[in-house]
């Protein structure tokens, strides 16, 4: 049998987080706002109007560009791209096509281990990066096409692949990378749920080691990354299918129905050509000169994969573990500024991070950078367990205490009475308390049931609240039970 390998490209929107629209004044942000609320004569295209680019666009775009390796156009134009449906009201889309704001470019992906493969990095090259607005919105309801011009004018960033990707987990992995750039360089909120970013993905299929390329499909309205590796798969399926009975590949366009898991036909694919590209007349030459340039890269951070490599080599810490911390810049910035204040172990910062403060965030819904449990309460609850002030269980119930107050975790163990007790005499008139409550056990122990000592450190960490020095703990108990 023919062995088949994929060759898939992906284009994908990325919605700009700018506070207006790319050519007018009206709020770019209308996911919660009724239909048609957020709309100007500019933006539905009424005739005589004028469109001003907004800078702030322009600026995200560069910032984006430069992380991704491409190379800036001091000059660039846009264009009028010409075609015709319901949601877009001047009868044409202003992009960029030929000389537009950046050009090439790579983005290195960490493809993980799965079974019977080693983890492996896929380079993506980036054909096309421009600006462009974006069209509205329609929803079928019943037998009426409905049309909401909120998102028309809407900043977008179109960045194409080339056809690097070898497979629908390959195609994934790109969007959660570039998902996390989005996020990281503060461009985009990146939410695919909300249109932020979006995805539609060429495929085609062709005898593995062969040079030429069978038609592509495309393949639209996939609206998370686990729709666009299920709808990727379920294409590269059906086209292995029509190529082993002898059918030919057309180049159509496909719709993605993921409540029922199938691909549906939409339309025959369209052709640049189609589009009947010309000059955007009403809009000058955009102009990067080098001292706007150098004032938006300065703003680039330290990229999260650069940040990942960083954390394993200088703080030792396991490639697993970096991958979380620098998952969310705020994140990986709240760690290191812990383990800067707390002066020890990084992996210790690390695991009360990954264990405790993560769920913190998962419940709470806030980024790192918004906890009342700064970075500097977090190394002196560490400090404070090293030292043994504390024992581990109050360092833990501190955290949620230092999240909720506010206060700092020396205050609230004062408060609290919360220190570790470590007074020999208050601890052995516990030990007594709980072996004479529980004479079966202690029958048991001394019977040869010797695991149950810990379940006798329990008992006594329990009436005491949890503040007593369990070392010092299970040191009396073990020779109160071996006394005869």
């Amino acid at each position: 049998m023919t062995e088949y390998e994929a060759i898939i490209g992906l284009e994908t929107h990325i919605q700009l987080n700018t506070t207006t629209k790319i050519f007018c004044s009206c709020k770019a942000d209308s996911w919660n706002d009724p239909p048609n609320t957020n709309i100007c004569p500019v933006c539905t295209g009424m005739p005589g109007v004028l469109p001003v680019l907004n800078r702030a666009a322009v600026e995200k775009g560069v910032l984006l560009a430069a992380a991704m390796h491409s190379e800036l156009r001091p000059i660039s134009y846009f264009d009028r791209k010409n075609y015709f449906y319901p949601d877009l009201p001047k009868g044409y889309q202003i992009s960029q096509y030929d000389q537009s704001l950046a050009f090439g470019g790579w983005m290195d992906v960490p493809v993980p281990a799965s079974a019977g493969k080693t983890a492996y990095v896929r380079r993506v090259n980036i054909q096309k990066l421009h600006l462009e607005e974006d069209a509205g919105k329609t929803k079928n309801v019943g037998n009426r096409r409905w049309i909401d011009f909120n998102r028309c004018g809407v900043p977008l960033i179109e960045m194409v692949t080339a056809p690097d990707l070898r497979s629908a987990d390959e195609a994934a992995q790109y969007l959660i990378r570039l998902r996390q750039l989005l996020r990281w360089l503060g461009v985009s909120e990146a939410d695919m749920e909300k249109g932020h970013l979006r995805c539609d993905a060429n495929v085609s299929i062709r005898p593995k080691g062969a040079e030429y390329l069978n038609p592509k499909t495309e393949i639209k309205n996939v609206n998370s990354i686990d729709a666009v590796r299920e709808a990727i798969a379920t294409e590269i399926e059906r086209q292995v299918r029509e190529m082993e009975a002898g059918r030919r590949i057309e180049a159509w366009t496909l719709e993605w129905d993921e409540d029922a898991g199938v691909l549906r036909k939409m339309r025959s694919k369209e052709t640049e050509a189609d589009y009947r590209y010309f000059r955007e007349p009403d809009l000058l030459p955009l102009r990067l000169d080098e001292e706007w340039k150098q004032s938006i890269l300065v703003q680039m951070p330290e990229l999260p994969l650069e940040r990942r490599a960083r954390f394993i080599e200088q703080y030792a810490l396991p490639e697993y573990d970096a991958d979380i911390l620098t998952g969310e810049r705020s994140l990986s910035e709240y760690f290191e500024a812990a383990v800067k204040a707390f002066g020890g172990d990084p992996k210790k910062v690390s695991n009360y991070l990954m264990n405790d403060v993560l769920r913190m965030l998962n419940e709470s819904g806030k980024n790192a950078a918004e906890l009342r449990l700064t970075p500097a309460y977090l190394a002196q609850i560490l400090q404070l367990a090293e030292k043994g002030t504390i024992n581990t269980t109050t360092a833990k119930s501190l955290l949620q205490k230092v999240e909720e107050s506010g206060e700092a975790p020396q205050v609230i163990v004062e408060r609290e009475g919360l220190a570790r007790v470590s007074d020999e005499s208050a601890i052995r008139a516990v030990c007594q308390q709980v072996l004479a409550a529980n004479p079966k056990e202690v029958e048991s122990y001394r019977a040869g049931k010797t695991t149950l000592l810990g379940w006798f450190v329990g008992q006594v960490m329990r009436q005491m609240g949890g503040k007593a020095d369990p070392n010092l703990a299970r040191r009396l108990l073990e020779e109160m039970l071996n006394q005869s």
